[in-house]
């Protein structure tokens, strides 16, 4: 259906006891001043006007778990200027019970083909549905300590996707961080995203190959820069505090582009 359409339609009214459920079990979504959980409720609720959820294998969809997805997933777009805009290349949400093996092909740079399979408690796809796992959606609320949040990290995909392009740099506003031009505006979130990538990567090999100390962030993030971005994402809006004091200078790149208004 087409954006102005769905416009139209009234958001769902939120009962309050579900909204208060959702926010008791996922305490991170709380941790914003009450203009903040205003406009969350009311995105969430959007949200949930705009996008269709479908159960997988026989997962039933239920009120809890569509409020539990669309309240995190508004999340990294509270701020954003556009707001929901940002994900308005999909309507679909696929809901399988648990993680999924998903079958994978590769081609190295010799040109062989390889096949190989992937467990997954999610997958975003480019210009298509939003996969998710509710087993960790669930986790999630359990797993801020360690900055992992499956809902947050795939809808940070979809607005890194944004421009068609899954590199770890979104869609960047114009004058970003004080910059005159676009290029100039990826420039400043390239220098200092790649170099905390690099770090993060080089961390984690020397964790899993010579027993280093394993870094904080999910070692996922160590695949691609797109994937550190999602893996960063995650851990800025579950744990803010602890990302900041690991990635300080990311942490204020975030606030520049997330939080426009109060950077």
């Amino acid at each position: 259906m087409l954006k102005w359409l769905r416009g139209l339609r009234a958001a769902p009214v939120l009962p309050d006891a579900a909204w208060q459920a959702a926010l008791a079990r996922y305490p991170f979504l709380v941790q914003h001043d009450a203009s903040d959980d205003e406009r969350l409720r009311t995105m969430a609720a959007e949200f949930l006007r705009d996008k269709e959820f479908h159960g997988a294998h026989g997962f039933v969809i239920t009120d809890e778990v569509a409020l539990a997805i669309a309240a995190q997933a508004v999340l990294p777009v509270l701020h954003l200027p556009g707001g929901l805009d940002w994900y308005g290349d999909f309507v679909g949400i696929v809901v399988h019970p648990s993680e999924v093996v998903a079958r994978r092909k590769t081609m190295d740079e010799a040109g062989v083909v390889h096949e190989y399979d992937e467990v997954v408690a999610g997958e975003a796809m480019e210009r298509g549905p939003v996969m998710l796992s509710w087993q960790d959606v669930l986790a999630g609320s359990l797993t801020a300590d360690v900055g992992y949040n499956v809902v947050v990290h795939e809808f940070a995909h979809k607005i890194d996707m944004r421009d068609g392009v899954a590199d770890g740099c979104p869609t960047l506003p114009a004058r970003f961080a004080g910059t005159s031009s676009a290029r100039e505006a990826r420039a400043a979130w390239t220098d200092v995203i790649e170099p905390a990538y690099q770090s993060f990567r080089e961390q984690t090999i020397v964790a899993e190959r010579f027993g280093g100390e394993a870094p904080w962030l999910d070692a996922y993030g160590a695949e691609s820069i797109s994937e550190f971005f999602a893996v960063a994402c995650e851990a800025y809006f579950v744990n803010r505090l602890r990302f900041g004091e690991e990635f300080p200078a990311l942490c204020a790149l975030f606030d520049a582009f997330f939080r426009p208004e109060k950077a």
